[in-house]
């Protein structure tokens, strides 16, 4: 075999191993699972969340014990209108407040990186467990993230993120489903039909939202 067909093996070689490198996903539009939200310095919150890309819409209740009480919270955000209703069952109270970022779907952005691809559990037989990629990138603000997906499917598992303004994040998903059982979950609740926008100096994102949902199930009284 001469030096050319030597080195168009190779390229072919490479090519094929190219093409079974992860790439970047996006995660199906209309999502049900559980999740639980951890901060620094806060005991973690731990709820379901309802997803829908098409509208760009997102609930998320938790649940935490507060006061030998039962807590349950309630946050419904609509970046498609730029508001979010906070719901508190526990008092019967509904406020509206100013969400200030652009709705962020569950995907991996184009130009994240990859980590690594790995098998969560075993690969020695089937239905031992998944293989999944983690990935990671950078935030406007200096802020960086990480996130792991399933490669099959592309559904979402862990997702960490740093800012300075909102400290560290970390949010697990599990038992996802495809769809939505509850279509009621994107519209405000009864309660909430005169709430009026609070207006505050330094509105909400996804983050802050997050990040006070854990919070609050601390110190909720």
């Amino acid at each position: 075999m001469n030096v050319v067909g030597v080195l168009s093996c190779l390229s072919l070689l490479l090519a094929a191993a190219a093409s079974q490198e992860p790439k970047p996903c996006v995660a199906p539009a209309l999502m049900s699972g559980g999740l639980t939200v951890m901060t620094v310095g806060a005991i973690s919150s731990t709820g379901t969340v309802s997803y829908d890309a098409i509208g760009q819409r997102m609930r998320v209740k938790t649940m935490g014990l507060a006061a030998n009480q039962t807590a349950i919270l309630d946050t419904l955000m609509l970046f498609n209108k730029k508001v979010y209703y906070e719901i508190n069952w526990s008092k019967f109270t509904c406020k509206k407040k100013t969400l200030d970022t652009d709705f962020i779907p569950m995907q991996v952005p184009s130009d994240a990186k990859l980590m690594g691809q790995v098998f969560m559990g075993s690969s020695s037989s089937w239905g031992m467990g998944v293989l999944t990629n983690t990935w990671y990138g950078y935030l406007p603000g200096n802020g960086m993230y990480s996130s792991v997906f399933t490669e099959i499917g592309c559904v979402p598992m862990t997702f960490s993120s740093y800012t300075p303004e909102s400290d560290w994040i970390t949010v697990s998903t599990f038992n996802w489903v495809l769809g939505n059982s509850n279509p009621m979950d994107f519209f405000p609740p009864f309660i909430c039909a005169k709430a009026q926008l609070e207006e505050t100096e330094t509105p909400a994102n996804m983050f802050t939202v997050l990040k006070s949902l854990a919070l609050r199930d601390k110190m909720e009284e």
